[in-house]
């Protein structure tokens, strides 16, 4: 049975060339869409910081932009990549563009 099944899987993917504009595009979307999103673990050693960090970050609303998607916590890739740009600095005395700020409360004075 199973080589029925892969006979008329292999027939019908012949018929067609391999790799079509349609078939690829759309394949390489849902791993477009799979591959851009990292779960805290993942977003913590893509920007070289431990777990909890993320989480205190995401707490005080000094970390990247995420999104909850039911109880799940997922960040964008283009997202940790402007919050780490923020930081981007050419000498000591460079103001930068913007303040990465510590994982911890910011006050009024601050």
């Amino acid at each position: 049975m199973s080589n029925l099944i892969q006979q008329k899987t292999t027939s019908t993917t012949s018929a067609q060339p391999a790799g079509t504009p349609h078939q690829r595009s759309s394949q390489e979307e849902i791993a477009k869409g799979l591959a851009r999103l990292l779960r805290t673990t993942e977003a913590a050693i893509y920007v070289g910081l431990s777990p909890r960090t993320m989480e205190k970050h995401r707490t005080y609303g000094t970390g990247p932009v995420y999104r909850k998607l039911g109880n799940r916590v997922v960040y964008a890739i283009e997202d940790l990549d402007a919050w780490a740009a923020q930081g981007i600095r050419r000498s000591t005395s460079d103001p930068g563009v913007g303040t990465v700020y510590p994982a911890k409360r910011i006050t009024a004075g601050s």
